[in-house]
């Protein structure tokens, strides 16, 4: 507002003019003791600098809303409309931690919950869960049921990885053949090889293990985009390559991964419900946000 009162002042000059030097100093003194008097006057000329200085310019683009616009947008997700029903689906979602007891089954949930973008309600559950995953399995080394099964212990690793556990890049190890290779048997998994592929991104320099099950990985799911006919499998692996989960923003991964849970046939409809909820008073929240920036 400042800027705009300043802005106002327009054509008025109040910079302080001496008069002409033509005209005698002396003119304007009564006497010898009294020192010369400098007069100060305002005018509305606009003064024109003898130079045209160029100012800096960040070029920015005009805004493509316009300001009544950006005022008028509502949302039926603001407020606490429905708190009510948020509040009764999460204490639905926490009583599946406690109901859920296979390990597998429990990544399973905190994967979907992280996808869905809702995985931020539930910080102590998720955090519990890998607590005692991590410290049953003896300090990150992965169940022995585990070992034949490249989704569960690919999934397993990214999951603590992820969320700050120490988990050696050596539990792959079992997935490789007498030279040293991974197994070709493994290309039949792809939903394995997604899970492969993404837990590789999770590795740190001089992890070699890792860099190659990243290269085994992304040339598999290569070789299935060419001749696969599924298309729901088809869109997740090429969404995959095109850039890995890990360096996603995550809501908006959140508003794709929507659309492709609310399609899958083991669908949890309190959890769909449940991050559609939530995106949509996010997004409420953004749009205030909007609105009193503008203003």
């Amino acid at each position: 507002m400042d800027l705009y009162r300043l802005a106002s002042l327009g054509n008025a000059n109040f910079t302080p003019q001496l008069l002409p030097p033509k005209t005698p100093i002396s003119s304007f003194v009564k006497s010898a003791s009294v020192p010369a008097t400098f007069v100060c006057m305002a005018t509305t000329q606009i003064s024109t600098p003898s130079n045209n200085i160029v100012r800096r310019s960040a070029n920015y683009q005009p805004p493509i809303w316009h300001y009544d616009y950006i005022q008028s947008l509502t949302s039926v997700y603001a407020g606490e409309s429905f708190t009510g029903r948020i509040d009764k689906l999460k204490r639905e979602v926490r009583m599946m931690f406690h109901k859920v007891v296979d390990p597998l089954e429990k990544l399973e949930l905190i994967d979907i919950l992280q996808r869905l973008g809702i995985s931020y309600q539930f910080d102590d559950e998720i955090h519990r869960t890998l607590e005692g995953i991590y410290n049953v399995n003896h300090g990150g080394e992965i169940l022995m049921c585990n070992k034949e099964n490249i989704y569960a212990t690919a999934l397993e690793f990214r999951l603590l990885r992820q969320h700050g556990y120490s988990v050696p890049q050596e539990i792959f190890n079992s997935f490789k053949n007498e030279i040293g290779s991974f197994k070709v048997c493994l290309c039949d998994d792809i939903e394995g090889m997604i899970c492969l592929y993404e837990a590789s991104i999770h590795s740190v320099e001089g992890e070699s293990i890792l860099e190659e099950a990243r290269d085994f990985a992304a040339k598999q799911l290569s070789e299935y985009v060419k001749q696969s006919k599924d298309q729901n499998l088809l869109a997740i692996v090429n969404h995959a390559l095109e850039l890995p989960l890990h360096w996603r923003m995550l809501r908006l991964e959140a508003l794709w991964f929507i659309d492709v849970y609310r399609s899958r046939q083991d669908m949890n409809p309190i959890l769909l419900e449940l991050a559609e909820l939530d995106f949509n008073i996010v997004q409420a929240a953004h749009l205030e946000d909007l609105k009193e920036v503008s203003r």
